[in-house]
């Protein structure tokens, strides 16, 4: 499964242009079977979404209409309201107009993004082209209990607004997740600037070794590729089974364990 990663500069609060400008990234990376854009890419990281997250669905029908065209999945995370409550929403749109999202389970606190926000209680697998794929969005990435692989997918998908002055640590937890949970990661993050922050980017697809195949250049608007080899994935897992020797543990509502 070729995978690309679309590390993008947006423009605050402009679905238009900024589904235009990856619009435009996508067509000069023909051929993908997957491509994935950061967190809130159509409008920046908002803590205050008044006015900002979307209610007509402007970003989600661009996506079903890109897919469709590239016959490819488009993958990341839109400001959405419904019903008055506000979401972190993560899509993943297949080119048959399916969608799958995963609303964001850890708010970032630090930011206030829960204080409007509501958070998830779901993981969310989606298969395409073989692969299993779990969906994350940004602060998600410290919590690896969240994340776990208990044998259900092959594949994380991490898409993010992460400052630059975290971004060792962003950098770091991709590489940890990828080798704990034996999988593939790929991890998109913004460039440019917002109201409150500057991002760096430090996009990468990371293989289950913990090697990266695939990365953006620093601070730069670009794209990367990869393929997601899933018989190199099984043969390893088959030669070093270090999954079955996990904790066993279950996660309750209250994110205790029990």
């Amino acid at each position: 499964m070729k995978t690309v990663i679309l590390q993008r500069n947006i423009e605050w609060a402009n679905p238009a242009e900024n589904c235009q400008r990856a619009k435009k990234a996508i067509m000069q990376n023909k051929g993908a079977d997957l491509y994935v854009l950061p967190e809130m890419f159509s409008t920046g990281f908002c803590t205050h979404p008044d006015g900002i997250a979307e209610r007509k669905n402007y970003t989600l029908n661009w996506m079903k209409k890109t897919a469709a065209h590239m016959k490819a999945a488009i993958a990341g995370s839109v400001a959405t309201e419904i019903e008055g409550k506000y979401y972190n929403r993560f899509y993943f749109v297949k080119p048959d107009g399916t969608v799958t999202h995963y609303d964001k389970k850890h708010l970032f606190t630090y930011g206030g993004e829960h204080l409007r926000f509501t958070p998830g209680d779901e993981r969310v697998i989606v298969e395409w082209k073989g692969v299993r794929i779990l969906l994350e969005v940004c602060y998600d990435l410290r919590f690896p209990v969240w994340s776990r692989n208990h044998g259900d997918y092959d594949m994380i998908l991490y898409v993010a607004s992460w400052p630059t002055p975290r971004v060792e640590a962003w950098s770091a937890l991709l590489v940890a997740r990828a080798i704990e949970n034996q999988c593939y990661v790929a991890g998109v993050n913004r460039v440019g600037y917002d109201p409150t922050c500057d991002y760096c980017g430090g996009s990468v697809i990371i293989d289950p070794y913990g090697k990266t195949i695939a990365a953006c250049a620093h601070g730069e608007e670009c794209e990367a590729s990869a393929e997601i080899d899933m018989e190199r994935l099984i043969e390893f897992k088959r030669k070093f089974p270090v999954l079955r020797d996990a904790d066993k543990f279950n996660l309750n509502k209250e994110d205790k364990t029990i």
